[in-house]
């Protein structure tokens, strides 16, 4: 059972779901820039393009098998969109119309991804929603139908200035489409261990949700929609999405920069969005810690529901210590250190231990927090020994999280907007 997310309950469940999902989508955020910044403008785009074509039609079908759900039409494409950290809710805020199997529309009433973009210019607002979008959009689409064509009816730069909404796109199959075609990453990303991982299902223990999503489309979905069991595999599957989308990342700029590189910019990807994913968990699970003053119960609570140790079908973590006293993490073998190349955000903290991620990682739970590594014992392949010094003075921010933070994603107030149904 897993003891990160069981205890919770439904309306908790719904929430962290949506807070994996934007998490998920900030992954990406912490990556890009730190590309731009060695390799310049084209060099992101390529990056970015790769990426999600490489790992957005594994995780679809993943997710199709895990909701029960399973077709070729659009309102099967729908139902993978609305699951898909691509489309984080609320800070993505879709809406969804279905005309017949083969004709649907969306369209995107507020982009926050758009809002982070506009401020550096149309050249960067075309690069992403014109560049990036054009090829993505059909490689998500190509897990549910190859002859699946995404077109837009209007998208940015906005014109006039403030259109709303801020972009508006036609989904249509027809088998006289050409087929889209994957990728050889998607390949690679599909070998993987991650990408064929069983999660394990929990036994229906709590009334109220659907178990799947099975049936007709909903364009009102929500995650309050669904069961605790169904929340759950929810929650593993949008962390299994951040690290094939991770994985992606790693394989494209290791085939473009060598493997050195690769590892020191997916190193500061999880200094930049592990700090951020801290800090969004603490406000969610102890709210009355967003000044800081989180104790180290908090900081272990943080830590077992981080989405670098999620899910534990293939992080094998433990944690350990209470009260005022250090607490311990123990990362153990498992199948994200045996990926034969060892791409994986964990793979990378076990050979190097030390590495500057896991301490902004404790810090953004509470900056006066310290993390230090420990001499491996018994099934251990890593140790964290982690404590707090209410005298310390917080240290600066690392620039991969101010990097990170400059998307209004990383401050953005996700909301429940009903009741669990």
């Amino acid at each position: 059972m897993d003891s990160g997310l069981y205890p919770l309950e439904r309306g908790e469940l719904a929430r962290l779901a949506r807070e994996y999902m934007l998490i998920g989508h900030l992954v990406d955020r912490a990556g890009i820039p730190q590309v731009l910044a060695r390799f310049g403008l084209d060099a992101m785009r390529e990056v970015a393009i790769q990426e999600w074509m490489g790992a957005s039609p594994v995780y679809t079908r993943r997710m199709q098998t895990a909701l029960g759900f399973s077709g070729d039409d659009v309102p099967t494409i729908f139902k993978g969109l609305q699951l898909d950290i691509g489309f984080a809710h609320q800070f993505m805020d879709v809406e969804f119309a279905v005309t017949d199997a083969h004709t649907g529309e969306f369209w995107l009433r507020s982009c926050g991804a758009l809002l982070d973009a506009e401020p550096m210019g149309d050249d960067v607002v075309h690069l992403m929603c014109h560049d990036i979008e054009d090829p993505t959009f059909p490689a998500t689409a190509v897990a549910t139908n190859p002859h699946a064509k995404i077109l837009p009816l209007h998208r940015p730069p906005r014109d006039p200035a403030g259109r709303e909404p801020h972009c508006h796109w036609t989904t249509t199959i027809d088998p006289q489409n050409p087929p889209a075609e994957e990728i050889p990453l998607t390949g690679l990303v599909r070998n993987s261990l991650l990408a064929g991982l069983e999660l394990d299902v929990l036994p229906d223990a709590a009334p109220g949700g659907r178990s799947d999503y099975s049936g007709e489309f909903d364009p009102a979905f929500e995650m309050e929609d669904l069961s605790v069991p169904a929340l759950v595999t929810v929650c593993k599957e949008f962390c299994v999405q951040a690290h094939l989308l991770v994985r992606a990342f790693m394989l494209t700029l290791a085939e473009r920069a060598g493997k050195d590189a690769a590892l020191e910019i997916t190193g500061a990807q999880l200094t930049g969005i592990g700090a951020i994913a801290s800090e969004r968990l603490r406000n969610l699970v102890a709210p009355e810690s967003r000044d800081g003053d989180a104790g180290l119960n908090t900081i272990l609570r943080v830590l077992a529901l981080h989405p670098l140790f999620m899910p534990r079908e293939y992080v094998s973590v433990t944690f350990g210590g209470t009260g005022d006293a250090a607490g311990r993490v123990a990362l153990g073998n498992c199948p994200a250190l045996d990926e034969g190349d060892r791409y994986s955000w964990v793979a990378l903290l076990a050979a190097e231990p030390d590495h500057r991620a896991m301490n902004a990682i404790v810090r953004g739970v509470n900056p006066r927090a310290w993390c230090r590594p420990l001499a491996g014992d018994g099934d251990a392949v890593a140790v964290w020994e982690i404590g707090i010094d209410p005298e310390a003075v917080p240290e600066p921010e690392p620039s991969e999280v101010a990097l990170t933070r400059i998307s209004s994603g990383a401050a953005f107030e996700l909301s429940s907007r009903r009741p669990p149904a």
